[in-house]
């Protein structure tokens, strides 16, 4: 990252307000300062404005790239569930039977702690910036992020407080340990809408430094926060709300025609940003800060600005460190082969590269999504180039960054593998009938196919302990220097995308399809669709690749564009980066979607799918809110009982 970029140093945790420090535990960072009451004069300087400002950047760490925030926006979806080694935190999202929803689980922290503390901030910017000389621009920043915040929050737990003690969308200065919910249209058409708005009208169409707010960053959550508000309207499934309120279902085709039109508007504005060429150019670690990201928790290598101090080679597996990637990861590690003395090795070795990093082997996919009728069933993988640039299928062997000098091992049917080549791969679930799984290697549950040195898998049998990770958010370093990284056990230096220009023709076409506007719904999708049939390089061969598939995809492209086949484009575009749980919430689909999935056990040799059922009943569309935040109120027990979301109520 350039040094003219935003950095973010510790003055990003001074300001914590006083509901988030009162009720519920704070990150480290803000525990080093604890504070109840906070001098107004410090948003009244022109130091205390730069501060606040650096720390509504810098609160997107706290929760972005946190393996556990990842964890509760995944696991439990059509995408993932839990892994081999999976702890309480993610069989307690599953709804599998494995575990529990209460809230006193991290599912239920969430981003409550750290979105409540920015959100103050934002209004003790916005109350003193004018006095202290910001200028509009300026503070729209401190406007895009209240209402990002909320929007968060919102989509979550409900209702939330628009008073966090001095009044509504008030700077906060002392400690309160009361609080009184408002109802989802209040937190919309108080908050949201209106200060989207008012960012939309100041920002500018430039960031001012790398990675700040804009324009056209303001329409897309604009027409997000339209599109979400007109499906909670609608409420075509009757998911209960709560605070309890009326809706009005009439309105919703005008938010999904807002939604549309702010979307469209963003496309045709696009100032600095754009599609990349290729789906891998997105998500390449070389290509980072690129023009499609609009939006992210940033880091870089310089620990010091980068990480807030927190060490990459050590990993701490804490906020604000990105370790969201580990979880995704399965022990790769284990694998084990014989060398030309007959000796032992480890032919995949831990690695600071994309697609490898620390294994935790916490979150697996489902293996629905990679069969027949899934979202990448063999008819998909041939001609998207999403699947190649999204998992990794192919592991390369890396013995020799290690310093150990053997010139092979023996792979599969007794062929040599050497250095940098392949020695394990997932493959199309078509090939399964090609595979020899008995007597190839019977530790890893491994197969061989003819003519082949790479020992083989195919996807119809992806267990909780091997299956393929997710290499758009793996770690990437500079300073490897040709071996396997100092710290490649630490979190990731990459910056965590949050918003990304493609979503634009998402929400425009789930939108339209709602609007019963069917062509436009399909021009849209069809703009990434065609992009993801052209590849010019091949992640699991590591190798430059042209192909242009755009006419196939184009043709395979439904004639009517209904809400699950949005979903699935969804699913590809952003599959594991944390959109799902929202996508499924907010489309009513997460029962239907999500209440049945296959995957094999969690031994290595385990191969047969097993079918496990959900329990995911209505009042789950909203999380709990955490028990902290509660136990913290000076209220009646019936108070407090009343402030929860129904479902966890005891």
């Amino acid at each position: 990252m350039k040094t003219k970029s935003i950095k973010y140093i510790l003055a990003a945790g001074l300001v914590c307000c006083g509901l988030s420090t009162a009720m519920t535990s704070c990150n480290s960072v803000l525990d080093e300062q604890p504070r109840s009451n906070f001098d107004p004069s410090f948003f009244t300087t022109k130091s205390g404005i730069e501060g606040g400002l650096t720390s509504l950047y810098a609160h997107l760490r706290y929760f972005y790239g946190n393996g556990y925030y990842l964890n509760s926006l995944e696991t439990g979806t059509d995408e993932y569930t839990w892994a081999q080694s999976a702890d309480g935190n993610f069989k307690d999202a599953d709804l599998s039977g494995v575990g529990q929803m209460v809230p006193t689980n991290s599912i239920a922290g969430g981003c409550w702690g750290a979105a409540f503390s920015n959100i103050n901030t934002a209004s003790g910017i916005i109350e003193n910036g004018a006095a202290a000389g910001m200028d509009d621009a300026l503070l729209a920043e401190a406007y895009f992020f209240r209402a990002f915040d909320y929007f968060i929050l919102v989509q979550t737990y409900g209702g939330v407080p628009l008073d966090l003690g001095a009044g509504e969308l008030k700077f906060n200065t002392s400690t309160i340990r009361t609080s009184v919910r408002n109802t989802v249209p209040e937190v919309y058409t108080k908050c949201i809408f209106p200060d989207l708005e008012k960012a939309l009208a100041d920002l500018p169409d430039n960031p001012r430094l790398t990675g700040t707010a804009t324009k056209n960053l303001a329409r897309l959550y604009l027409s997000k926060a339209y599109l979400t508000y007109a499906w909670w309207l609608e409420n075509p499934n009757n998911i209960p709300t709560y605070p309890e309120c009326s809706r009005d279902a009439g309105q919703a085709s005008s938010y999904f025609q807002k939604a549309y039109d702010m979307a469209k508007a963003g496309i045709d504005n696009p100032g600095p940003y754009g599609l990349q060429p290729t789906f891998y150019d997105v998500n390449v670690a070389t290509q980072d800060r690129n023009k499609e990201i609009m939006l992210y928790a940033d880091h870089d290598e310089d620990e010091k600005f980068g990480n807030g101090g927190v060490g990459y080679g050590w990993g701490s597996g804490g906020s604000p460190e990105n370790f969201a990637y580990w979880m995704e990861t399965w022990n790769y590690t284990e694998m084990i082969a014989k060398d030309p003395d007959g000796n032992d090795i480890n032919p995949v070795q831990r690695e600071a590269v994309q697609g490898l990093g620390r294994p935790w082997t916490r979150m697996a996919p489902v293996a629905d999504a990679f069969i027949k009728g899934g979202v990448w069933e063999d008819e998909v993988k041939g001609i998207d180039s999403r699947y190649d640039a999204t998992f990794t299928l192919s592991y390369f062997t890396n013995w020799d960054k290690a310093g150990n000098p053997a010139a092979y091992v023996t792979g599969a049917n007794g062929m040599q593998v050497k250095p940098g080549e392949i020695y394990f791969s997932w493959v199309p679930e078509s090939e399964d009938a090609n595979i020899n799984y008995t007597g190839a290697d019977g530790k890893l549950g491994f197969g061989e196919m003819p003519g082949r040195a790479d020992f083989v898998v195919a996807v119809n049998h992806i267990s909780r302990k091997k299956y393929p990770c997710n290499w758009k958010i793996g770690i990437y370093r500079t300073d490897n220097a040709g071996s396997l990284g100092s710290k490649v056990n630490g979190g990731s230096p990459r910056p965590w995308n949050i918003a990304k220009f493609s979503e634009f023709y998402l929400i425009a076409a789930e939108a339209a399809a709602k609007l019963g506007k069917n062509e436009d719904a399909k021009a849209m999708v069809n703009v990434l669709r065609e992009r993801a049939g052209k590849q010019t390089y091949c992640v699991n061969a590591r190798a430059p690749f042209a192909a242009d598939h755009s006419t196939e995809m184009l043709a395979a492209t439904p004639a009517t564009i209904t809400i699950d086949f949005i979903l699935d484009e969804r699913s590809r575009e952003y599959w594991g980066e944390g959109y799902r749980w929202f996508d499924l919430v907010r489309t009513q689909k997460w029962a239907e979607r999500a209440g049945v999935y296959h995957i094999a056990g969690d031994g290595y040799t385990d191969k047969d799918l097993q079918e496990f059922k959900r329990d995911i009943p209505v009042g789950y569309y909203l999380r709990p809110i955490p028990q902290g935040q509660i136990d913290g109120m000076e209220m009646s027990e019936d108070e407090k009982a009343a402030y929860q979301n129904p479902a966890y109520r005891n």
